[in-house]
């Protein structure tokens, strides 16, 4: 591959990824609303397609990782998220970027209950505006994959911390070596058409299938029970979603 983008690099995840997905192109191109110390940033609002058009020309793939990572007012979650979502996804088409590998969200499906083990084929139960963005940006990538013929892949990301924090996230936790497993896998793919895929570690105690991203070639390496006895109990939530977003009061 001659050319990456990164939408959001300076966010929590591209910020774990920009590292490991170091050779997997010539050539790296960071974008985000903030520059980051010691990189080659352009720096810019994705949400402006004119912007969003001259990040990605040139772009043989675009990993789109911009966007408000939690729960906020539906008109926020309007203008990063799903307009965001929509300015990559048309930049991509008019741009002739052949690739997209889109950051969605477990929270995409967060009403499930843990007891449940979740695959992709499931119906959608997204726990908040923010989860429900996410499923409309899986949509749009059905919808430009379709009707464009974009090659997209939607990870819904788990836990993407250095380790997880408490009992959910034995669970949900992805590695960043595992997330650049993942994220390369999506990008190098000769099998991908469109697909959704979980992003989450091979964990003991994992709710979510694999299989998707088995087939792109992901293989996942780390298991959180590493770190299960060091790990306090998180508060109990019946929803995979957890309590932070499917308790009371969690839509503004």
């Amino acid at each position: 591959m001659r050319r990456l983008l990164i939408t959001g690099a300076a966010g929590g995840v591209g910020t774990m990824l920009r590292s490991g997905l170091h050779g997997v192109a010539d050539e790296m191109r960071l974008v985000d609303l903030r520059p980051i110390d010691g990189e080659d940033v352009m720096v810019g609002d994705i949400t402006d397609l004119a912007f969003a058009r001259s990040a990605i020309a040139g772009c043989d793939a675009c990993v789109h990782l911009a966007a408000i990572p939690v729960e906020a007012p539906f008109d926020e979650i309007l203008h990063a998220n799903l307009l965001g979502a929509w300015t990559v996804f048309e930049a991509a088409r008019l741009e002739g970027c052949e690739r997209i590998v889109f950051a969605s969200s477990n929270h995409a499906t967060g009403f499930y209950p843990i007891t449940r083990h979740v695959t992709t084929t499931d119906p959608v139960r997204p726990d908040t505006f923010y989860g429900a963005s996410k499923v409309f940006g899986e949509a749009l990538g059905s919808l430009y994959h379709d009707k464009f013929g974009l090659r997209v892949a939607c990870i819904r990301i788990g836990s993407a911390i250095p380790r997880p924090l408490n009992t959910r996230y034995l669970s949900t936790w992805i590695s960043p070596n595992d997330l650049a497993r993942l994220v390369t896998a999506c990008l190098t793919s000769p099998n991908l058409g469109f697909a959704i895929v979980y992003g989450v570690s091979r964990n003991q105690r994992g709710w979510w299938d694999l299989e998707p991203g088995r087939r792109l070639g992901y293989e996942p390496q780390d298991d959180s029970e590493q770190f299960a006895k060091d790990i306090e109990p998180g508060p109990d939530s019946e929803f995979q979603g957890g309590v932070e977003f499917t308790g009371p009061g969690t839509t503004p």
